[in-house]
């Protein structure tokens, strides 16, 4: 039995461990997705609370309360403090309950977020050919995201950017018209594709990643579930 224990008590501690790892990778993730600059450049002008970010903001909480249960169960684990087994497994149960409503929302309303961030695009690429000073920040910073992204525009391509074409058009520029992603545009060799699409599949691919985390990290936590009952058992015994 004391065999058992300790081998159990073992796999307890290396189990929570590596939970407090997961914990530390969700954080980074969510947080590095909640402060891109796709999101703080694209969305903030027009509408910054889609439903991607409401379930991001849950993985950094789910993130954050990850690593302190892991050090929790670690602690409870080696220590044998049933209290401490105990405040894990309610934690463990209430943060397993919270992922999985951030699954469920994020899956049922994929179809609404879509919507959406389109809304929001077209709304902003308005924002392109303004002549007013307070929509400089916005283009300035999109007229980087274009340039990493090789595209022109937001919806309709270089002429969404009007007069301001002329002062942007540098980081439209690709490397000549015989490539196929290329076009003439204001006397200048430009991509031909336009922001949209570019920025929908960035979205599309971070809202795959939001799903896998909440709904992979359950699998863990139902062991771990299950682990601490084990162990709490095996503690009472005693």
């Amino acid at each position: 039995m004391a065999g058992v224990n300790v081998c159990i008590k073992c796999s307890m501690f290396i189990f929570n461990f590596v939970f407090w790892l997961c914990g530390a990778i969700i954080l980074s993730i969510a947080i590095s997705i909640r402060a891109g600059k796709i999101g703080q450049e694209i969305l903030v002008p027009g509408d910054a609370n889609l439903s991607p970010f409401i379930v991001v903001n849950m993985l950094i909480f789910v993130g954050a309360v990850i690593m302190i249960l892991g050090f929790l169960g670690c602690c409870g684990a080696m220590k044998e403090n049933q209290f401490m087994m105990i405040l894990f497994f309610v934690g463990l149960l209430m943060i397993l309950l919270l992922q999985v409503a951030a699954g469920i929302l994020a899956t049922t309303s994929k179809s609404k977020t879509e919507q959406t961030l389109n809304k929001t695009l077209m709304i902003n690429a308005r924002l392109l050919s303004s002549t007013n000073e307070n929509e400089r920040v916005f283009q300035k910073a999109f007229s980087e995201l274009q340039g990493k992204l090789k595209c022109c525009g937001l919806v309709n391509g270089a002429s969404d950017w009007g007069s301001n074409f002329q002062h942007y058009y540098k980081t439209c520029e690709c490397p000549g018209e015989s490539d196929p992603s290329c076009t003439k545009y204001g006397g200048k060799a430009i991509y031909k594709q336009s922001c949209f699409a570019s920025i929908n599949h960035i979205f599309s691919r971070r809202f795959f990643i939001v799903i896998a985390l909440a709904f992979g990290l359950a699998a863990i936590e139902v062991l771990g579930l299950i682990f601490s009952i084990v162990l709490y058992c095996q503690m009472r015994k005693k």
